[in-house]
């Protein structure tokens, strides 16, 4: 193979990379496509046959084969998070003759996106005790373990109970459910752990969220290019789940589709399967937000690269002969696939190419990349797109969408008053993007152009507001009033150094952020009292590279009641005060910490060890080795 050859299929090889890695859509299809006898409801239908999935999967098959070449390093995904409910234990009556036992007036839950729906973390605590599951590092020296620790009262702290899994956790009154990438098992642990069910995945586990007793999961299965349909995603108690072509979603407009999408709600305490809905999208980075009304798996949407070359091409006629334009013109025409296409215009290319001088040909490389980049920016938000499904809780898909850009994480979405708001980065065009959403998925109201050159770090929207953070140098934290759904306006700016990318709204007026500046993780205070002026009233440097924090929400804890929360770190474990609008550093406790839990008036520390403080004195009351 020739060096020109090479240099442009590294070219080209960069469009494509761009194209799968940036979700790059183009508008072809106008119109709908139903095929008679479907279940059509709004824009979205079900298929009739399997004869019709497959030429659907045939004709729109995404380009897998494509080379990847990352666009731009990809921040953390910092989530934002809303404190969760204290539960109040009911009353418990003692038979007679029995000792009183001493029951916790409160205790913490895991930090979860939305009041009510709880989310699997490696701690679950119902008060009385600790569930810790912990992986094994290296994972090669064998499974991790899943502690029960009796944790209250402290004084009695002591592993009861172990189990030879490890994975994240859901806990319903007696029942823990542990999730692994490939399975999923039920514990009743109202004394030695006995396990009732299990689910083995044939497919990703995408997410999963415990809402009313119900478990909803959902799951990703690569499309069988041949044999799309029935789909099979897990078997579950010893049966298989069957998805049959008619249960099988897709929007009225053809989209390009490599994955399937399956929600599956599940019996908590039984494991046996309620309801199942599948859809069809794209595989890549996928993001899950549930609501109390509905769930929203948005997804990177793709498109065909031959068209993106051809487009290209029209808009640089001076740059490319009209012959190859009409040969790439036609080629679109032909009932072969996007990968085949993709081979033939590189080999139209490579044939031009090497019709050219040496100076010519050096000059067309240089003036094809820097167009290209041009062409990217313009067009950033036609060709970098997000495909949305809204599902009801009934598991009935109400609607499709799509919006410019990409979020970073669950914490870019939120549904309030029938309105769905998502903030996007346009990776293509240097900027960021917010849009509003009626119950149907149509856009009503948009904000673009913040935060240029910048991209999103972090999202917390708050009822009618939003607080976001870009980052590229330093940390804006922009202020948009939503009261508005028809017409978003940024109200405030603040820049700082560093940038925040987890943001917890601690009252009305003041906004915790925790992130990074230089190499210390940073923690900020910010009084967002006049949307106008939101004010960093405070700052902390930790003399830490890294906190888990930077990695999930669920490390993070609040306890309102002491005025403190807690952050974990590299060489060990932080109890900050909030109190008078400061910070300020009140214990610090040199174990690997992981995650930590509230009961009554003590402060658990979960690592390596289990240590426990007392909140009123900050003294250690008790510790056991999980080693």
């Amino acid at each position: 193979m020739s060096i020109m050859k090479l240099k442009l299929l590294l070219v080209f090889g960069i469009v494509v990379g761009l194209t799968m890695a940036g979700s790059l859509c183009v508008e072809k299809y106008e119109n709908k496509v139903v095929a008679e006898g479907n279940l059509t409801k709004g824009n979205v239908t079900t298929f009739k046959s399997k004869e019709e999935m497959a030429r659907w999967v045939q004709i729109s098959y995404s380009g897998q084969y494509y080379y990847y070449m990352p666009v731009l390093r990809e921040p953390f995904e910092m989530p934002v998070v809303m404190p969760t409910p204290i539960p109040t234990p009911m009353p418990v009556s003692t038979p007679i003759g029995e000792p009183l036992k001493s029951l916790p007036e409160r205790f913490s839950e895991t930090n979860v996106q939305v009041r009510g729906i709880d989310e699997p973390d490696i701690v679950k605590t119902d008060g009385e005790k600790i569930y810790f599951s912990k992986e094994r590092y290296p994972w090669w020296l064998g499974e991790g373990k899943t502690r029960i620790i009796k944790a209250f009262p402290p004084k009695e702290l002591k592993i009861e109970y172990e189990i030879n899994k490890s994975g994240e956790l859901l806990l319903i009154n007696n029942t823990l459910v542990l999730l692994k990438r490939d399975l999923i098992v039920g514990y009743n642990v109202s004394k030695k752990p006995e396990k009732i069910w299990n689910v083995e995945l044939n497919g990703s586990l995408v997410a999963a969220r415990l809402y009313n007793n119900t478990i909803y999961l959902v799951v990703k299965n690569q499309i069988n290019y041949f044999n799309p349909c029935p789909i099979k995603p897990l078997s579950y108690n010893g049966k298989v789940l069957e998805i049959d072509c008619s249960s099988i979603y897709h929007p009225t407009y053809p989209i390009y589709v490599d994955s399937t999408y399956t929600i599956v709600a599940l019996d908590a305490k039984s494991g046996e399967v309620l309801k199942a809905v599948s859809f069809v999208g794209s595989s890549g980075k996928t993001v899950v937000y549930m609501s109390k009304n509905a769930i929203y798996i948005a997804y990177p949407e793709s498109k065909d690269a031959a068209e993106i070359y051809y487009n290209f091409m029209n808009e640089n006629k001076d740059l490319f002969p009209e012959k190859v334009i009409d040969r790439v013109e036609k080629l679109l025409e032909y009932n072969i696939s996007s990968y085949s296409k993709f081979v033939e215009i590189n080999i139209i290319l490579e044939q031009y190419a090497s019709s050219l001088s040496k100076d010519e040909r050096l000059k067309f490389e240089n003036e094809f990349w820097n167009r290209l980049n041009k062409y990217y920016e313009i067009h950033g938000r036609d060709l970098e797109k997000t495909g949305i499904v809204k599902v009801s809780l009934d598991l009935d898909v109400i609607a499709t969408g799509k919006v410019p850009g990409k979020p970073l994480n669950q914490f870019s979405i939120d549904e309030y008053k029938g309105y769905l708001r998502i903030a996007t980065t346009v990776s293509l065009s240097n900027t960021n993007d917010l849009y509003v959403l009626d119950s149907m998925l149509n856009i009503v109201g948009k904000l673009t152009d913040y935060g240029e050159n910048e991209r999103i770090y972090a999202v917390r929207f708050l009822m009618d507001k939003a607080y976001i953070v870009t980052f590229k140098e330093t940390d804006p934290l922009f202020v948009v009033d939503l009261s508005n759904p028809e017409n978003p306006e940024i109200k405030g700016e603040l820049k700082i150094s560093g940038y925040s990318s987890y943001l917890h709204p601690i009252n009305k007026d003041l906004v915790l952020g925790i992130g990074k500046e230089d190499r210390n993780v940073k923690v900020s205070l910010f009084n967002v009292s006049d949307p106008e002026n939101p004010i960093e009233v405070d700052r902390y440097l930790l003399k830490e590279y890294w906190s888990d924090i930077l990695n999930t929400h669920h490390a993070f804890l609040i306890d309102k009641k002491h005025g403190i929360f807690f952050l974990p770190a590299s060489n060990g474990g932080y109890v900050f005060s909030y109190k008078n609008s400061s910070l300020k550093l009140i214990k610090a406790v040199s174990v690997s910490a992981l995650r930590a839990i509230y009961i009554d008036d003590y402060l658990y520390i979960i690592g390596d060890k289990v240590v426990v403080l007392d909140e009123n004195t900050w003294q250690k009351v008790s510790e056991i080795e999980l080693q």
